[in-house]
């Protein structure tokens, strides 16, 4: 089956912080022929990087809490526990972001990097993309605050035994899509990635 989009018209609705186009296509069917037209709102311009910043010498993880509009209905559930992360400029990797994000929102300098993958995040309604690793840091100490005050930024570090990162997922804290899917992914891989970072060379973090 060849599988064919017939854009019929694509206009900016809103430019904002986001931008949201909306389009009107056709697109082939399973079954054969074509789709009637169809409308779609798109959230433009989105690509991000985040990282889950763990120390291997003392098992630990560095996980920051800060505030969330999309969650604000849920009163102090607005408040998320979250690893860090950031939007990719069009001049930047993805890396490179994860690398600065580490330091300006919890004061971490990265040593060695592990990516972890990249998905789409809510692909029925927007292009953003996100590439997600795990980088070696050394933990500060907890409850600092971080973030840049141009961006509204007011970002508290929290730093977690890993046992203890790993048991939020379950507890209702760690509800963001990229603090589940890589804190998952450290308990699968946690041992094997401990004996690696430390039979190498100390990371520079």
């Amino acid at each position: 089956m060849r599988r064919q989009i017939e854009l019929i018209a694509r206009d900016t609705v809103f430019d904002g912080f986001l931008r949201v186009d909306r389009y009107r296509l056709r697109h082939s069917l399973y079954s054969g022929g074509t789709s009637r037209e169809l409308v779609r709102e798109r959230v433009e311009r989105l690509r991000a990087a985040a990282i889950l910043l763990y120390d291997p010498d003392a098992d630990r993880v560095v996980m920051v809490e800060q505030f969330r509009i999309g969650a604000h209905e849920a009163g102090e559930g607005a408040w998320l526990l979250e690893i860090v992360g950031g939007y990719v400029p069009p001049d930047e990797s993805p890396e490179a972001v994860a690398r600065r994000e580490a330091a300006e929102e919890a004061g971490c300098e990265v040593g060695e990097i592990e990516p972890i993958g990249e998905f789409y995040l809510s692909p029925g309604t927007s292009v953003e993309r996100i590439s997600l690793y795990c980088g070696r840091v050394h933990a500060p100490a907890g409850g600092t605050v971080h973030g840049l005050d141009h961006e509204g930024e007011d970002i508290r570090v929290e730093v977690l035994p890993a046992d203890a990162a790993i048991a939020e997922l379950f507890t209702g804290r760690a509800n963001s899509t990229t603090a589940i899917v890589t804190l998952q992914w450290l308990a699968a891989n946690r041992s094997g990635l401990r004996a690696r970072w430390l039979a190498g060379a100390p990371g520079s973090a």
